[in-house]
């Protein structure tokens, strides 16, 4: 049934924007370091990143709105190997992590669904096919030019950024003063851990003459990497006892590939054409090795389990491409922009398989010990051999899965400023946006049990490596996933068919959403004297159209989709932005604003997903009634410049939401999913609470001691911290909950050396723990995500003005990923890395 509904949010929304040309004596400071050369002629001068650095400073500056800027030699002072990583370096960002990389970005911990990512001002489209989160990690840092983070909006931005918007902006001939320009960078490197070697590089080209500009980047990298996991319990009982444990070890071939097309014409001062192409490809191939231990019998002193040896293959291949035609067009006194563009991201997996082999039921005695950081569960006594006696171990259960996402964007934009005579250097623009959004999902899986004939594990199994988390664990015998694939294709009667598994997790998993967002804004921005303030209204209309599969009595893997649901809606987002000069580089800021929240597509589906494969039994739901967030944003800053290298920023911010959405999980027993009875199964489900309150505070230093004498002046600091506190509401008895995905606490400290062509920083990132799982009814069954701090260090030496070479250091201290059940001690999940060194050489001319 088709709803239409209309709602006015009376709280302004947004703030202004900002990219203004630097004022004169900005500039006039800017020039310094030339001057410093001339004065010391002997001494190489490191200007590019310095140069970087304030550029950002004066964009944030001279911003109307609250921003964080990033700019390309910055990404270059440390390692980061994607966008994700490099943005993690602001005020109030960080990130979530994927095999110990950067994945999706966080503000102010807000959930990275609610965040608005765009490249070249065009929205971006989410591959993946769980949310609207944009995978970062698939764009290498070396594509960008500069990053700019809006915490407030403006009427002239998406709505749709609760926590805001981060617009990554490719670079064009015009960036570069000089008429003809390349760029290249290499580096090679060492893994730690599987002491493999991981390489990359990047080259860019580019020019213009007065009317015409293009640019041609590329960057690939790959890296084999390995990942130790250990697997804790979500299910401890009273005693303080897990009901099982798990090694995992994931190794993986993970490669990256950029390219980047930019060209302009300019036949006049009046008008200005461009086209900005990209192309990114990110691939995974990995297999995963796994021993785990399944609790059948807890009497003190008398511990009993089924062993179980696992191996999955995966392959994952992603790609986004984007092409955006657009122009600038001074007309009627005013300027035109108008752009257009297509934009398609595809996830694709080829393969997602794995065999189970396992012990009869309670075949193993174990131990206990939870003195150790992780606990230690093992085979013991006569048992202590189990992982290593294949005999031990038949074939239970295998699947073959592939899967297909995509997501298409068409959108187009027209926006129109003109000058007014109210004030000084004021103006007032409106604008049109139209967004056609199509996201699919198609997975295909095979279920199959052990069949007439019995099949143990021993002509499959090799033994590696033995010791693991740095010999703390024995892993035991291993499955050759080729051998066993072979032999099932050579023996077809090990293996049964699970019809009634096949049917619900193929159909489950498939849905087909159409969204269509029509938006219309208009604004003024009013300047007088010291004061600046930018009032806006923003309409957007939603529109709906959601299909997926339900498995019943009678479904066969040939269904179409036959169940449909249809929504629309219409928002208004007010806004006001407010800025003003106290005294020289000296400014107050605030802004109240309004933004949305859209539920993620795959979560309205009415879905089912099945993973056999945990213990117990992992079920995911969407829900189909789910509202979208609503919010109220207050925003205020005090900030000074003292000088171009130096910043001091003191923030404030608060956030009003409603419908806030959580996953909630919970444990039941029989449930009916998709036509099958499951006797025990962790049932997780998206639902709206009734709304929820953050507040925050932000600080953020950075300056270079230039008023040191001699060598000491190439010494600063940069710092920043933000601390957040809020709750929800809404759930049953819960009473106050904590918010989700929401960090307390966020910093960043980095040491810097820069003079003599030497640049080197230190640098730490930390983010404290997060609820990422609620659990109904009890508090105690709530998943958390460990706080985490990694150390970082980046050196250069800047041989010529052309050559500089450099060394890096990846998570020294070999911090891990840890989650939580309930409280720290009652561990879920604990995931290192190791550190990675790797040295290179970057050219300019």
């Amino acid at each position: 049934m088709r709803t239409a509904k209309t709602r006015f949010l009376a709280r302004p929304a947004l703030a202004a924007l900002a990219l203004s040309i630097a004022a004169p004596a900005f500039a006039q400071e800017q020039a310094a370091p030339a001057a410093e050369a001339q004065d010391a002629p002997k001494e190489i001068v490191v200007t590019g990143q310095r140069a970087a650095q304030r550029a950002a400073n004066l964009e944030k500056r001279d911003a109307d709105n609250t921003v964080e800027t990033l700019h390309a030699n910055d990404v270059g002072k440390l390692p980061d190997q994607n966008v994700a990583e490099a943005i993690k370096r602001l005020p109030g960002l960080s990130v979530a992590n994927d095999q110990g990389e950067g994945r999706y970005v966080i503000i102010r911990g807000i959930d990275p669904n609610l965040i608005n990512v765009t490249l070249n001002g065009q929205t971006l489209p989410a591959p993946e096919p769980a949310g609207r989160q944009v995978k970062l990690d698939d764009l290498p840092s070396g594509m960008i030019q500069s990053v700019t983070v809006s915490k407030s909006l403006l009427a002239s931005q998406d709505a749709n950024a609760v926590g805001g918007e981060v617009n990554i902006r490719t670079k064009t001939g015009f960036d570069s003063r000089t008429p003809f320009f390349f760029d290249a960078r290499g580096a090679i490197g060492r893994y730690d851990m599987n002491h493999k070697a991981p390489w990359e590089l990047d080259a860019t080209l580019g020019g213009h003459t007065d009317t015409l500009g293009a640019v041609v980047s590329v960057n690939y990298s790959r890296r084999p990497i390995e990942t130790e996991n250990y697997q804790g319990s979500a299910a401890w009982n009273t005693a303080g006892t897990p009901d099982g444990n798990g090694l995992r070890d994931y190794n993986l071939t993970r490669t990256r590939l950029g390219v980047v097309g930019n060209f302009d014409w300019r036949p006049s001062d009046g008008v200005k054409l461009y086209l900005r192409t990209s192309y990114s490809k990110f691939q995974d191939h990995e297999t995963r090795d796994q021993n785990r231990l399944a609790i059948t019998t807890s009497t003190p002193g008398a511990l009993k389990a089924t062993g179980t040896i696992l191996v999955r293959r995966r392959e994952e291949d992603d790609n986004t491409k984007s092409a955006t035609l657009g122009g600038e067009f001074d007309l009627g006194g005013g300027k035109l922009e108008a752009s257009g563009g297509w934009t398609r991201a595809v996830k694709i997996d080829p393969i997602r398989s794995e065999f189970t082999f396992g012990t009869s039921k309670g075949l193993a005695f174990v131990s206990f010990d939870n003195s150790t950081d992780p606990y230690t569960l093992a085979p013991s006594g006569t048992s202590a051999g189990l992982f290593g006696d294949p005999s031990q171990f038949k074939l239970t259960k295998f699947n073959y899965e592939t899967r297909q996402a995509s997501e298409d964007l068409w959108q187009g934009r027209v926006d129109y400023t003109l000058p007014i005579s109210v004030g000084e250097d004021s103006a007032i623009k409106v604008g049109f946006k139209y967004l056609d959004r199509r996201k699919k999902n198609n997975q295909d899986k095979r279920n199959y049990k052990s069949g007439a004939t019995a099949w143990t594990m021993t002509n499959v199994a090799y033994a590696a490596d033995p010791s693991f988390y740095d010999g703390q664990f024995h892993f035991g015998d291993r499955i050759d996933y080729a051998a066993a694939l072979a032999y099932t294709n050579a023996n077809p009667g090990v293996l049964a068919i699970d019809n009634v598994g096949t049917l619900a997790d193929s159909l489950s998993s498939d849905y087909d959403v159409r969204e269509k967002i029509t938006a219309g804004y208009a604004m003024a921005t009013l300047r007088f004297g010291a004061l600046t303030l930018i009032p806006g209204v923003r309409v957007e209309h939603t529109d709906d159209d959601i299909r997926a599969k339900i498995v019943q009595s009678g479904s066969t893997l040939a269904d179409g989709y036959n169940s449909h649901g249809e929504n629309g809606y219409t928002d208004f987002f007010p806004g006001l932005n407010a800025k003003f000069e106290m005294a020289h580089n000296l400014f107050l800021r605030g802004a109240l604003t309004t933004a949305i929240g859209r539920p993620n597509y795959a979560d309205l589906a009415p879905y089912i997903t099945v993973d056999s494969g945990a213990a117990p039994t992992a079920i995911a739901l969407g829900n189909p009634d789910l509202k979208p967030y609503r919010a109220v944003n207050y925003d205020a800053s005090i900030e000074y410049y003292p000088t171009p290298d130096s910043l001091f920023v003191a923030g404030f911010f608060h956030k009003d939401i409603d419908n806030p959405i959580y996953k909630s999980g919970s444990l039941v027993t029989n449930g009916v999913y998709g036509g099958v009875t499951y006797a025990s199964a962790l049932v997780t489900k998206p639902i709206n609470v009734d709304s929820e309150t953050l507040s925050g505070v932000e600080f953020n230093l950075q300056t270079q001691f230039t008023f040191l004498p001699g060598p000491l002046s190439g010494f600063g600091v940069s710092a920043n911290f933000t601390h957040v506190w809020g709750h929800a509401n809404g759930i049953g008895n819960r009473g106050d909950l904590p918010l989700a995905f929401q960090s307390k606490n966020v910093g960043n400290v980095q040491l810097f050396y820069e003079k003599y062509g030497i640049a080197a920083r230190l640098a730490f990132n930390y983010r404290s723990s997060y609820l990422d799982t609620l659990n109904l009814p009890a508090a105690s069954g709530d998943q958390f995500t460990d706080g985490n701090g990694q150390l970082d260090l980046h050196v250069s030496y800047q041989v010529m003005p052309e050559v500089t070479v450099f060394g890096d250091a990846v998570n020294l201290t070999n911090a891990p990923w840890r989650r939580y059940i309930g409280s720290k001690p009652f561990l879920v999940e604990r995931e290192q890395y190791g550190a990675l060194l790797r040295g290179g050489v970057q050219l300019h001319f």
